[in-house]
């Protein structure tokens, strides 16, 4: 009887141990596989809320032909950063975020929280020279919550990240799609001029002078990959703009990011040095054609599943990435995955009994485990844009055999780099 019991308590403390374990374990946090640039960085993390507002915008949304109606648009910005925070301190937050979407009687807005590493508010370091900047763009619907593995773990890696909430585009306020359509790029460059502002040598804000907004990169996902390939230089077909003067009430306020406009192509920010599109929307539905990708010339990291269901992959996202000839660029592909290519894992809420099973499948591969695309996205976005923000030499990580089944990729643990390609391929090749 005594040896049952004993028996009994041991498992019982175990079971304790590895649930605590099992807790203390945060989206982004290394598998034991993980790559080796997957890793934080030096640097604690802070981060902060912005309300931004951009003013005298078109109301795509109340347009019914003739001059568009003005609005002055708001947007919330998440924005992570390099903390001074003494090194024995755990930074911990919680962030605040609803499963669901605006408007759907099926799926209900209902409010969650998760942790993460990081300290809200905290005083920013203040020495040395200022952070590269990087903004984010979530897909149709989400949120500036969707990477906070990605946006945490580059701020470790001394970055200023900021990712927006795209009004109309989120869980919580979700809209007719042509406000997505026009506003993404519009929203990318008002958060990258707005954080340039903040640190100017003549700001009064806690991140004068640690923004490096010459040095910046630009990362979106699905709806965020369509505009942040647009704001580099990958103007839109006049086929899709015609589209969208019948879906807008007559609006043609979308085609000013065609390629045939001359104003667009005046547009291209040297600022941008590198860009990274998760599952990019749009080449299946028209959006760009030759001319348009050929306008894309900032080096560009394309990440896909190769049986995208939303996005396509073969006529779709590796389509972009063929014909953008004159970008250096890489197609990194999980082989199996689906869209969700880009998300944090699906939160423990969304394994509640009866909940929808697109709250799951909103965050979730049904192949990959979601923390293992999280690793290898952290480990080949850091090779990629410290190569081209920060110039440092990753060149081994990313010149790797095309077939990762061939040969096991630099940076990853003996038998752990299976089942992806990485493909690249020079300006006009």
């Amino acid at each position: 009887m005594k040896k049952n019991y004993a028996i009994a308590v041991l498992l019982a403390f175990l079971f304790c141990s590895i649930t605590s374990r099992a807790q203390d374990f945060l989206y982004g946090d290394p598998l034991p596989d993980a790559p080796e640039l997957s890793a934080r960085g030096d640097f604690q993390v802070g981060v902060r809320t912005l309300s931004l507002v951009n003013e005298g915008q078109v109301d795509i949304l109340n347009s019914k032909g003739g001059t568009d109606p003005l609005y002055d648009r708001p947007l919330t910005v998440e924005v992570w950063y390099p903390a001074d925070l003494p090194a024995e301190t755990k930074a911990s937050v919680i962030y605040e975020e609803v499963m669901g979407t605006h408007g759907d009687t099926l799926r209900p807005l209902t409010p969650f929280t998760f942790k993460g590493r990081a300290m809200r508010d905290a005083k920013p370091v203040t020495k040395g020279a200022a952070f590269p900047l990087v903004v984010v763009s979530h897909g149709y619907v989400g949120s500036r919550y969707l990477m906070t593995y990605l946006t945490e773990n580059l701020a470790s890696k001394g970055y200023v990240v900021a990712a927006i909430d795209h009004t109309d585009s989120t869980f919580k306020d979700a809209n007719a799609f042509q406000s997505t359509l026009l506003n993404r790029a519009l929203d990318i460059r008002f958060v990258l001029n707005e954080m340039e502002s903040l640190g100017k040598s003549s700001s009064s804000d806690a991140l004068k002078g640690r923004i490096d907004a010459n040095n910046t990169a630009i990362i979106g996902y699905s709806m965020g990959g369509f505009g942040v390939l647009n704001v580099a230089g990958a103007g839109y077909s006049d086929a899709f703009a015609g589209f969208t003067v019948g879906m807008t009430g007559g609006s043609k306020a979308i085609g000013i990011h065609s390629a045939s406009n001359l104003e667009y192509q005046k547009m291209v920010d040297p600022r941008i040095k590198a860009v990274v599109a998760f599952a990019p929307w749009g080449m299946e539905r028209g959006v760009w054609d030759a001319e348009g990708l050929k306008g894309l010339k900032t080096p560009t990291l394309f990440v896909a599943g190769s049986q995208d269901d939303i996005s396509g992959y073969e006529k779709g996202i590796k389509a972009i990435y063929e014909g953008a000839i004159n970008a250096d660029r890489y197609l990194l592909t999980y082989m199996g995955a689906r869209h969700n290519v880009a998300p944090n894992p699906p939160p423990a809420e969304t394994l509640q009994p009866g909940l929808h099973i697109d709250e799951y499948y909103r965050y979730a591969d049904s192949t990959w485990d979601q923390r293992k695309i999280n690793n290898v996205n952290q480990h080949f976005v850091t090779a990629f844009i410290g190569t081209h923000l920060k110039q440092k030499d990753y060149k081994k990580y990313l010149d790797v055999p095309s077939d990762s089944n061939e040969k096991n990729w630099e940076g990853f643990k003996p038998r752990s780099s299976t089942g992806m390609e990485l493909l690249h391929a020079s300006p006009t090749e």
